[in-house]
């Protein structure tokens, strides 16, 4: 599955290349290397995750610098009680609102003399007294109160509210949103350096796969030769059949390599394309053995990024404790409103105008003991990050161990194996030489030649694995440990 994920990756990514159109012929690592920084699409993303966590920082910043915000509202209603404090927002109420109209009607008809038809207070006493006049009185039902004209209401206000005082949490996510920022300038790095240890691992396979591509073409020559002479012998009488067959049975085995080899060769390019986003149809061979690449276990541990990423972490969850002791502190903020209102959009904004300002305390008494218990819950994750940290760090160092001594031993079987490639060669071609003078068999021939060709494979075997290894000391310093 994962295989077909790969091809059908490949796939893809080579569509869209050529779709780009760049194509580099004999390239060289250190510029692969440029335009991998340049142009791999998941550096790229990392890229953009990094822009979104500094962005972060500033929105947690933000958050200190208070908020303002500029409201226009618009309304109309026939509601009593809207309309009513609509006219007392707008500063433009009167007693008329409240139905003084009729009132003064009734007042009015109550000190009149029944008996004069003149006004008359001892007469208005009099029908004070009597309680049904009272309520006849207090029973009047304004109608411009109770039933006003529709009214337009349009209120324009600025509020700004800011935090004084917050126990410390704001100052906990903005170190939280800074760190946070770090870790994804470190995940960043750890994209980078991971796709340019691929590239270097791309070369370095091409390149062992043109070498041996190299050799098995110098063996296929020789074959091809041994075929040639095997016929003419069996002309004369010296070789069989069978012998020409295994000749030939042995020239389609190292054709067959060959072909192998092509393949390959061509799926490590098509990586190598998909890396630098861009096509690739030959590299500037490098060095078959990767040079040594000198570290100490101390640099290890300090440039290692998942040690710094844990650190980071560390420093994250002591945030997160800061955070979580601030319900434990008041919180203060101070607040201001300026605005205005009327039934027209903007008229006399200053006639009408208002101001409020005030502070806020607000302290939480009791919360079921649920903030104890998260900050207890992160001074617990805290401890563990340590933890995990600790771990890490030794089990870094162990990695760094393992892998000096796997390449100091794959040093030695490379140098090893390099002396018996080359004496496979000189044995392989002496028993060819006694092959042409009739002192060998050929089934000695191909004996020694399929020995030459089993020390290759180990040898391309033993110098593809201590690449390897060299690299993952590399990624261990620099890029993600595995």
């Amino acid at each position: 599955m994962r295989k077909k994920i790969l091809w059908l990756s490949l796939c893809v990514g080579s569509y869209l290349l050529a779709a780009e159109g760049k194509v580099y012929k004999n390239i060289s690592l250190q510029e692969a290397l440029k335009i991998t920084k340049e142009q791999n699409l998941e550096i790229d993303i990392a890229n953009f995750d990094k822009k979104v966590s500094d962005l972060g920082v500033k929105v947690a910043n933000g958050y200190s610098f208070g908020k303002l915000d500029a409201t226009l509202m618009g309304m109309r209603s026939n509601d009593a009680g809207n309309v009513f404090g609509f006219k007392l927002q707008s500063r433009e109420s009167d007693f008329g609102d409240f139905g003084f109209d009729q009132f003064l009607d009734a007042f009015g008809a109550a000190m009149i003399n029944s008996k004069t038809g003149m006004p008359d207070f001892n007469a208005f006493a009099e029908n004070m007294a009597n309680p049904q006049a009272q309520a006849q009185l207090l029973g009047i039902e304004p109608s411009q109160l109770n039933f006003p004209k529709a009214r337009n209401h349009f209120d324009t206000k600025l509020s700004f509210m800011i935090p004084l005082y917050t126990g410390w949490k704001l100052k906990g996510y903005q170190d939280i949103a800074k760190k946070m920022s770090r870790m994804s300038s470190l995940q960043k790095s750890q994209v980078v350096a991971e796709k340019l240890l691929q590239v270097y691992k791309a070369f370095y396979d091409i390149s062992l796969l043109l070498n041996f591509k190299n050799d098995l073409n110098h063996i296929h020559a020789n074959i091809k030769k041994l075929k040639r002479t095997t016929i003419e012998m069996r002309k004369e009488g010296y070789a069989k059949k069978s012998d020409l067959l295994e000749v030939e049975s042995k020239l389609a085995n190292v054709t067959r390599m060959l072909i192998q080899t092509d393949a390959n060769k061509e799926l490590s390019y098509q990586f190598l394309s998909f890396l630098l986003n861009s096509e690739v149809k030959s590299i500037h061979p490098v060095v078959l053995d990767a040079p040594e690449f000198t570290v100490s276990m101390q640099e290890v541990l300090d440039k290692n990024l998942d040690i710094q990423k844990a650190k980071t972490g560390l420093e994250i969850q002591s945030s997160m404790v800061t955070v979580a002791g601030s319900a434990f502190h008041p919180s203060v903020s101070a607040f201001a409103e300026y605005g205005s209102s009327d039934d027209k959009l903007f008229n006399d904004f200053q006639k009408h105008d208002r101001y409020t300002v005030g502070v806020q305390l607000s302290y939480n008494l009791f919360s079921g003991g649920s903030d104890l218990a998260t900050l207890q819950q992160e001074k617990l994750k805290k401890l563990k990050v340590a933890r995990q940290l600790e771990l890490a760090k030794k089990g870094i160092a162990l990695q760094f161990k393992k892998i000096k001594t796997e390449i100091k031993n794959y040093n030695a079987q490379v140098e090893s194996l390099q002396k018996e490639v080359e004496l496979s060669k000189v044995i392989f071609l002496s028993y060819q030489a006694r092959y042409d003078e009739g002192l060998s068999s050929i089934n000695d021939v191909l004996i020694k030649e399929a020995q030459q060709i089993k020390k290759l494979l180990t040898l391309q075997q033993v110098q593809t694995q201590r690449n390897e290894k060299i690299l993952e000391l590399a990624r261990l310093t620099y890029g993600e440990s595995k």
